[in-house]
């Protein structure tokens, strides 16, 4: 049987191409800044692709809420 749902990976692809328009609104450095945050959810394609949610910009805008919270925490333990 054929999938029905794109993987993860290529899920999150599609979903960075469909910001296309407001990263261009953005100045130079900001668009850096954007394109790093979104690529942090790569850090966790295995997870998201367990969610199965039809809206695929949740579990991304989750996964990199949750890198930044695991990095201010380690921040605040030092």
């Amino acid at each position: 049987m054929g999938r029905t749902i794109p993987s993860f990976r290529l899920a999150s692809i599609i979903e960075e191409k469909n910001w296309k328009i407001f990263v261009k609104q953005l100045d130079k450095n900001d668009r850096l800044i954007f394109r790093r945050m979104f690529s942090t959810s790569i850090l966790y394609n295995s997870a998201n692709s367990y969610s199965a949610k039809p809206n695929r910009i949740h579990p991304i805008l989750y996964s990199i809420v949750f890198h930044q919270y695991k990095l201010l925490k380690k921040r605040s333990e030092i």
